[in-house]
């Protein structure tokens, strides 16, 4: 028997014929692998270092698949969704309207559907060493051991029961005990709810989901709000749940493997340092702790890792945020044409709009309201509709030409921003934006860019000759 979470209405058909997106972490791999996309490592590589080192090394060109890591019988994935065009394929959509299908999503969550038998749950363990039940890895070289990096961590609101989904570095610092950092975001909200009632509050760790399952949980959504209902709608179906064995909570019905436990109230242990996104370590200090109380998982279950600093890492959070940043500023600037976080801002900090630009000033206002949209975001730059914000090069090309430090900066000191910034104060910061638009009173011709007739239309493979470079003599007749 099944029954589906209240919530708001499924998504509208929006009437296009779309290639079906892919629903399950196996599906996927299939996926890759037929677009000779995923790499079968050999057995036996170390966790220790030597399984990240592999992973990073082919980060964004193919997804890797290790047998037997450090002897362990369960295998381990990373890598799956380090490209952009590879989630576009996930959704089944252009690379184009990923943040186009996200918001649509977003906006149109599709309730779960609760399942008694899951995949999930076939195998259950309540004496608990995660040391050695699961092979967890240790990436890069200060890393204080062992982590979780790709767990979909579960809560429920401790007054409302509605969930939230979010991933959370985990450092394994005890059979059954894990270090977490909580940001100041939804969990760390329900856990304060928890403690003040003297309560631990249940948590699910998700670990082996599908990857559009895996953006959602990264969506920036409002509070009470489960993020499972997103991937329905990116599923075009609603997602399979089971109810966990020792909670009320609700996890993917396909997925690799669950952890389920409590975060402690009042207890607080050592964790870190971690390598984190912004390419730094994540500093060592005293945060909340999971106690473990059981874990189920296939029996031919798979681990995934994701590398701390990767590509994996910087797209999941990059994309989420794109797609709520840009319908965020489309609500009071619908001239806002797209966005972009950039890889080299660690697809956080350093954010590209993209803008028909319709009166001066305008781009200092959108500044603001991209400030407003996400504390993370540290560096805006505003640029008119014919520059690709895709095109880093583009983007400076912008700035160099068409910005004026003493006029077209904004700098807002002693803000919030992000925790894992190191050149912040306690992520306490600066926000600078740049207005790299054309003044709209300009001559025409001294802000055209320059541009040689018919180039885009030259078919290369009917003009340039198959000779050899080397015969360029014979040419010329020397």
């Amino acid at each position: 028997m099944a029954r589906t979470a209240p919530g708001p209405a499924a998504p509208h058909n929006t009437g296009r014929n779309l290639p079906q997106p892919i629903t399950t972490l196996r599906a996927w791999l299939d996926h890759l692998a037929a677009r000779d996309r995923l790499a079968l490592i050999q057995p036996g590589r170390s966790l220790q270092f030597e399984l990240a080192a592999i992973a990073k090394r082919l980060d964004g060109h193919k997804a890797t698949l290790f047998p037997r890591p450090g002897g362990h019988a369960m295998p381990v994935v990373s890598g799956l969704v380090s490209d952009r065009q590879w989630i576009a394929e996930a959704m089944g959509v252009e690379s184009s309207e990923v943040l186009a299908r996200f918001q649509h999503a977003a906006l149109n969550p599709l309730p779960w559907q609760e399942v008694t038998s899951a995949p999930a749950q076939e195998v259950v363990h309540r004496d608990i060493d995660l040391g050695k039940l699961l092979p967890l890895p240790t990436h890069n070289e200060h890393d204080n051991g062992a982590y979780i990096t790709a767990g979909l961590l579960i809560a429920r609101n401790p007054e409302t029961g509605v969930q939230n989904v979010s991933i959370h570095r985990l450092q394994l610092s005890g059979p059954n005990r894990l270090g977490v950092l909580l940001l100041p975001r939804h969990t760390l909200a329900f856990y304060e709810m928890a403690e003040r009632a003297g309560q631990p509050l249940d948590v699910a760790i998700v670990v082996g989901v599908d990857p559009l399952t895996l953006l959602s949980s990264q969506a920036i959504a409002p509070l009470d709000f489960d993020e499972l209902t997103i991937a329905g709608a990116l599923h075009g179906a609603p997602l399979p749940v089971a109810k966990c064995i020792t909670s009320e909570l609700r996890v993917p019905a396909d997925a690799e493997i669950v952890i389920e436990g409590q975060l402690l109230p009042q207890v607080r242990e050592p964790e870190g340092p971690f390598g984190e996104f912004p390419q730094y370590y994540g500093e060592r200090a005293s945060r909340h702790v999971i106690e473990i109380g059981a874990v189920t998982h296939r029996r031919d279950a798979m681990f995934h890792t994701i590398v701390g600093g990767g590509l994996e890492h910087l797209l999941l959070g990059g994309i989420p945020r794109e797609a709520t940043l840009l319908a965020h500023l489309r609500r009071s600037f619908p001239n806002v044409r797209d966005v972009h976080l950039a890889r080299g801002g660690v697809c956080r900090y350093h954010l590209y709009v993209q803008i028909a630009k319709r009166q001066e000033g305008e781009a200092k206002n959108i500044m603001l309201g991209a400030f407003a949209g996400h504390y993370d975001v540290k560096h805006v730059v505003v640029v008119d509709e014919d520059v690709d914000i895709h095109d880093p090069a583009e983007v400076e090309w912008a700035v160099a030409t068409r910005f004026q430090a003493d006029r077209d900066l904004v700098i807002v000191a002693e803000s919030q921003g992000s925790r894992l910034d190191p050149s912040a104060r306690n992520g306490v910061g600066a926000k600078m934006g740049l207005d790299a638009t054309r003044p709209l009173d300009a001559d025409e011709m001294k802000f055209k860019r320059i541009r040689v007739p018919g180039e885009d239309e030259v078919d290369l493979a009917r003009v340039v000759s198959a000779a050899p470079s080397q015969s360029w003599r014979t040419v010329i007749g020397g």
